[in-house]
């Protein structure tokens, strides 16, 4: 969240390469934020292919053995009731990516319509009434006040996405009204004015369009830390309930039971948090050493 804040991303020209150009030269620039795309292609192939790849019904008891070890049968084996633990990985990413993607659409997207009316108001009662907002909910840590707000709303799917979203407002504030704080210093936003344009249209056909830039890094770093929410919500018991799978609450429970003598229960929800977390940071730094002038000489 410190990064974001800091973050500050001067206007600068649209580029004029062609989408296929610009994703080759992006693999050819950052190989690493490359691979961090394919891996979270992968994962979100696999999970809106649950349905075909997933070998069982991830709530279906008995498929073997309980506690059994990877097999032929289950690969990543099977729960203490006998539920495949690869099929509930499937569908768990399901989950996970979909809370991820909501949750961060919705909160950053408020955030950054608050950051510009902060921006663009600057001094007024609406820019110090967004400022407090903005330092209240940055003095709460993100998962305490995830629970919070799980706790009075109460477990489910809508509720742990909008609980989430609360939490990347603050931040998305921040960096979306320096950024457009630095867009209103250009005379064109003098020009635009001058010829009679309304707030409205000097927001939405100058400053937000400008503000694009730090908003899709912010949005791509903030993936992993709402996966991360998501997961920690689950293993605390306020996240999706059961027998939904989720990542997070494979963790808990009889991940954590059984740690020592079935590791495959908690090894293979671990890795797929990490592995997907560890994507979208890379490629949230690729984006913004592409995207930041100030960094495209490295």
């Amino acid at each position: 969240m410190a990064r974001e804040q800091a973050l500050l991303i001067p206007v600068h020209p649209r580029s004029e390469s062609g989408g296929l150009s610009a994703l080759t030269g992006f693999a050819r620039r950052k190989p690493l934020g490359a691979v961090a795309v394919a891996v979270i292609i992968f994962f979100a192939a696999a999970a809106v292919l649950a349905p075909v790849l997933a070998p069982y019904d991830p709530v279906e008891l008995a498929t073997g053995p309980n506690v059994a070890p990877p097999s032929a049968s289950h690969w990543l084996g099977t729960d203490p009731l006998g539920r495949d633990v690869l099929s509930r990985i499937l569908y768990g990413g399901q989950i996970s990516i979909a809370v991820a993607l909501l949750s961060v659409g919705v909160g950053k997207a408020i955030g950054t319509v608050l950051g510009v009316l902060s921006a663009f108001y600057q001094g007024t009662i609406v820019d110090r009434v967004i400022q407090w907002i903005t330092d209240v909910l940055l003095a709460m840590p993100v998962l305490v006040l995830a629970m919070a707000v799980v706790a009075v709303l109460g477990p489910s799917l809508w509720n742990v996405v909008m609980a989430i979203a609360i939490t990347l407002i603050p931040s998305a504030i921040r960096v979306i009204r320096s950024q457009a704080l630095s867009v209103l210093r250009n005379q064109y936003i003098d020009g635009a004015r001058a010829i009679g344009a309304s707030d409205l249209r000097v927001m939405m056909q100058h400053v937000l369009p400008n503000c694009m830039a730090p908003f899709i890094i912010i949005v791509s770093g903030s993936l992993g830390t709402a996966i991360l929410a998501e997961s920690s919500l689950s293993f605390l018991g306020l996240g999706v309930p059961p027998p939904t799978p989720t990542w997070g609450g494979m963790l808990s429970g009889t991940g954590r039971f059984y740690l020592t003598t079935a590791i495959w229960l908690s090894l293979a929800p671990g890795l797929a948090i990490t592995v997907l977390i560890l994507a979208f940071n890379v490629l949230g730094d690729a984006l913004r050493d592409i995207l930041d002038p100030r960094l495209r000489q490295g």
